[in-house]
């Protein structure tokens, strides 16, 4: 079971999501605003949010921008716009997943359950090493910090995991499959999630998926994080 902030205007739509998460034994709070959002994460603590885009006081995405500036509870978007580009801004905003709409009952709870599993594995793992170091790179997973040649990198959440787990595995070709499970804590996905990512991470490092310094990817066999070899141009901390 879970508390569950469902931020959604239309009416049809919220009720049966309440109906749906309340039949499935959650605690279900909901809003029809942006505002009210904002007052329910600041009084009441969740589990995850469900965040609708449409918003009638403001943009959905500009809420996600103020919901990440005072809590870290996992964020589930839904969303009627479907383009790269609009994922790309969400995910780097802070969204842990997102729906586009129409989506089915099933497959908001399979999303939800993913979500929770991870952020309840998160709670309940043993303390990360001091620091990490590849190259130019320095990762304090104790601080959720990143430099790159001593200038600090900007990274959303999952950036960072994803720079941490392999930066923990220097050298190593990690799967795809791999990086779902232990990142993402999901057993399936697509890859789009993970080049998202990767796309972003490298545009911080100051790489290019056809010019990489760090971050390797072996088509059809997945992603590595080595440092670069010798005479190799610095990146842009340098």
């Amino acid at each position: 079971m879970a508390s569950v902030l469902v931020v959604e205007d239309d009416q049809f739509v919220r009720s049966a999501l309440i109906r749906h998460l309340t039949e499935a034994a959650h605690t279900v709070r909901s809003v029809g605003t942006a505002l009210e959002a904002l007052r329910e994460v600041a009084h009441f603590r969740f589990d995850v949010v469900i965040l609708d885009l449409g918003l009638p006081d403001l943009d959905g995405s500009e809420a996600l921008k103020m919901l990440r500036g005072i809590t870290d509870v996992p964020v589930i978007v839904a969303t009627a716009r479907d383009d790269e580009t609009e994922i790309v801004r969400l995910l780097n905003d802070g969204a842990d997943d997102y729906l586009t709409k129409p989506f089915s009952v099933e497959h908001l709870s399979a999303r939800m359950a993913a979500v929770l599993r991870r952020a309840r594995s998160s709670a309940g793992e043993p303390p990360p090493p001091p620091q990490i170091r590849v190259g130019g790179l320095a990762i304090d997973p104790l601080r959720r910090q990143a430099e790159l040649d001593g200038v600090r990198l900007d990274l959303t959440r999952r950036e960072f995991d994803l720079l941490a787990f392999l930066a923990g595995r220097p050298g190593v070709v990690v799967a795809r499959r791999e990086l779902l499970a232990e990142v993402w804590q999901q057993s399936y996905g697509d890859d789009q999630t993970i080049d998202v990512h990767l796309s972003w991470l490298r545009r911080k490092l100051g790489e290019t998926a056809a010019r990489p310094r760090y971050l390797h990817t072996l088509r059809g066999v997945g992603v590595k994080l080595e440092p670069p070899g010798p005479g190799e141009t610095p990146g842009p901390g340098r």
